[in-house]
């Protein structure tokens, strides 16, 4: 009992260390953010899809933990970018415990996103820098850090909860298999379906890329 207190008290502080911008700390309150969106139908009405990718993933290089890999961080942007294009707006929800009433999602989170990427670039520009992608590591977090501003929290919230893109990708992250992994230093791959051999088999360690390249 005392392994399973441990391990939910560890789990549910998920990403304590994980460094966050500004004010947004790394708790995450995690809820399945890929609950209703599978199909990817979006009841016959036109949806734009996709993000300036270069935007993105200098802001990915922003706001992930770089101890993570450069590996690591463009697979965790592929895979935002695969969940937000995927979202089916007003889809019904998963049935929970506890309620009987029919519950749908949220309206389609991605042009607001999509805005503040932009916007991310034009601040950069008016506090007299070049733009947001071609800056420095150090200047795209002050510029980060100035969108981020109105934007304080002391939770990562779900990712479909997320007022700016940041926050979403940081969260969306943060809500997978390899944020936990990471948080809990072995590979447990929570939510990936594995072989009943393996379920008494000891969970691996996880190699840094640090580590991984010491060994080499």
């Amino acid at each position: 009992m005392s392994t399973r207190r441990t391990f939910l008290k560890t789990a549910g502080t998920l990403g304590a260390g994980v460094a966050a911008v500004g004010t947004v700390a790394t708790a995450c309150a995690v809820k399945d953010p890929t609950a209703g969106n599978a199909t990817g139908q979006d009841m016959g009405m036109e949806r734009v899809r996709g993000f300036d990718r270069t935007l993105l993933d200098a802001l990915a290089n922003t706001v992930l933990p770089a101890s993570i890999g450069a590996p690591a961080i463009r697979a965790a942007t592929d895979a935002f970018v695969a969940w937000a294009d995927g979202y089916e707006p007003v889809a019904e929800e998963m049935h929970g415990y506890g309620y009987a009433d029919i519950r749908y999602l949220p309206a389609d989170p991605s042009p607001a996103w999509r805005a503040q990427l932009a916007a991310l670039d034009l601040l950069a520009q008016r506090l007299g820098h070049a733009g947001f992608a071609t800056l420095p590591a150090e200047r795209r977090t002050e510029v980060l850090q100035a969108a981020l501003r109105s934007h304080g929290g002391d939770r990562l919230p779900a990712p479909l909860d997320a007022n700016h893109i940041a926050i979403a990708l940081l969260a969306h992250w943060s809500s997978g298999p390899d944020a936990w992994d990471r948080a809990l230093g072995v590979r447990v791959s929570p939510g990936v379906c594995r072989t009943l051999g393996d379920a008494t088999r000891k969970p691996l360690p996880v190699v840094s890329p640090t580590t991984a390249g010491a060994r080499t």
